[in-house]
């Protein structure tokens, strides 16, 4: 969504790095620029206005004027300044200290509460809560129906004593749900409340209704990252007739400009909570300001690509490599396997090399990347015998003519695999050598040294050929991901470059991905 804001950013930052000292007027430019870009993604005028002037204030400063480098101090003012515009810290939700915690939902009719409701509360129940769904919106056709099947996708109950389709009383059925809620033991209830396609009393009358008779813990105002300016009217509409106490922002996935919906938090003083970023129940996530920035600038955004890992990749499964790079047992087309299916739960491709640092500079490559791709290698590896998987180097010509036919592939894709799988085992043997990523380079000599030397006090033999023999390095256009959540070979799809100079990935070396325990600090 903010494709063209970040292409603006971009151009005006690689005018910057090749400046060695910031003037006056250099400070000007920059901000006339950026003033441009936000007003071209929409962002409302009084936040650029308060955004440019906090921008050179700063810059004009002795931080920036006695820096070494004044282009990456501005660099940091924008992104600073943009972490504040979208909230600062991230905001959760307060839980009532009294079982049931009441969360409403409201907003315009289509800015998507009722499907936010089922993912909202398939959210709190992965966070070990009970939550109850509320189908208070009984005026829009089938509404009703819409948030039970929403519900039972979800895995989660929902309260429907009304038809509704202009059936029932919306404030009666809010009020008995809290009772309903004590009476089955559950902890939250999410009220889905009526919109309409525009402002007017009766909506507003019926949502204080039901706001007076649940007093929620948590109001959060549903709005649709796409309608542009109307965002912030109809933002300052509910702030003054209902309140509200968070905003969700939802369709974070279309190509609209989305500036407006960055502003409401800046008009209306609340934080953004929630963000939706797709059509599925998994598309939804606590709001992160700072890395919401960061995808912005052009940043990346590791920490969530860490997370989804960790979601994705089953524990039992990272022990059980974890114990095979460290036996030194083979990595085999099975585990390939296991890797590449892991690799399609955490969702689109392109999205998760997107969160990469420098994937701005790949934007085109990313566009050509095919998801399909995995699944043609996931169809050419279960064409494959039991045996076939575990030894790779018993598939000759003959039987990969059958793996082929069977796969529906030809047979140049058949070894272009087996190839990429050959470089792939090559990474795994780094991996038991050095214990750090795919293709952070080979150990050093002192290293490699006491490895060898703690291997032989054990009466452990090495392989035949391996002394002196440095691990293999990442092959070109390996971005390098979290272990087990590498590519076939290690590298991108289609041929893609390798990272910008200067872009590389920090070191995630010491991250155990067999717990899955956010050890972070202050997490």
């Amino acid at each position: 969504m903010f494709e063209t804001l970040s292409d603006r950013l971009d151009k005006v930052f690689t005018g910057l790095r090749g400046k060695g000292r910031l003037t006056d007027a250099d400070i000007d430019a920059t901000a006339r620029e950026i003033r441009i870009a936000l007003l071209e993604a929409d962002v409302a005028l009084p936040v650029v206005r308060a955004f440019i002037n906090a921008l050179k204030e700063r810059a004009r400063g002795a931080t920036v004027s006695q820096a070494l480098n004044p282009a990456q101090q501005v660099i940091k003012i924008v992104n600073e300044e943009l972490v504040e515009i979208l909230g600062g810290e991230t905001r959760r939700i307060r839980f009532a200290k009294q079982s049931p915690t009441v969360i409403m939902l409201a907003g315009l009719q289509g800015a998507g509460k009722t499907t936010l409701a089922g993912k909202l509360g398939r959210w709190l129940k992965s966070q070990g809560h009970a939550p109850l769904l509320v189908a208070c919106d009984l005026q829009r056709p089938n509404a009703v129906n819409q948030l039970s099947i929403v519900a039972q996708q979800a895995g989660v109950d929902v309260y429907a004593p009304e038809p509704g389709n202009g059936v029932g009383d919306p404030i009666r059925v809010a009020a008995d749900s809290i009772e309903h809620a004590r009476r089955t033991m559950h902890d939250v209830v999410v009220v889905d409340t009526a919109g309409r396609l525009g402002i007017d009393a009766e909506l507003m009358a019926q949502a204080a209704g039901i706001r007076d008779v649940v007093q929620p813990d948590e109001t959060l105002f549903v709005v649709d990252a796409m309608i542009g300016q109307d965002a912030v009217t109809t933002a300052e509409a509910f702030r003054d007739g209902v309140g509200f106490s968070g905003v969700v922002l939802t369709k974070l996935d279309g190509d609209a400009r989305g500036g407006a919906a960055l502003s409401v938090r800046y008009v209306t003083g609340q934080p953004i909570m929630f963000a939706s970023t797709g059509e599925k129940l998994t598309d939804f996530d606590v709001f992160h300001p700072e890395r919401m920035a960061s995808r912005i600038l052009g940043m990346g955004d590791v920490l969530t690509l860490i997370e989804q890992a960790e979601h994705a990749f089953d524990a039992d499964q990272a022990e059980k490599m974890a114990g095979k790079l460290v036996s030194r047992e083979g990595f085999t087309l099975e585990d390939f396997l296991e890797q590449m299916m892991a690799i399609r739960k955490m969702g689109p491709i392109a999205n998760l090399l997107g969160m990469l640092p420098g994937a701005g500079a790949m934007k085109e490559q990313l566009k050509q990347v095919d998801d399909r791709d995995l699944d043609r290698t996931a169809a050419i590896i279960r064409s494959m015998t039991p045996e076939e998987r575990v030894n790779s180097k018993i598939i000759n010509a003959s039987r990969r003519v059958r793996i082929a036919n069977g796969s529906g592939v030809t047979v140049t894709e058949v070894n272009q695999l087996l190839e990429r799988f050959g470089q792939a085992q090559k990474m795994m043997g780094q991996m038991a050598g050095s214990m750090g990523l795919p293709g952070m380079g080979p150990m050093s000599k002192k290293a490699r040294g006491r490895q060898m030397q703690a291997q032989s006090a054990k009466g452990k033999k090495g392989k035949k050929g391996g002394k002196g023999k440095a691990p293999a390095r990442r092959p070109m256009g390996a971005p390098g991901l979290p272990p087990g959540a590498g590519f076939p070979g290690g590298g991108l799809p289609g041929g893609m470059p390798a990272l910008p100079p200067g872009q590389a990935l920090p070191d995630l070396s010491k991250l155990d991905f067999s717990k899955f325990g956010d050890e972070r600090p202050g997490r």
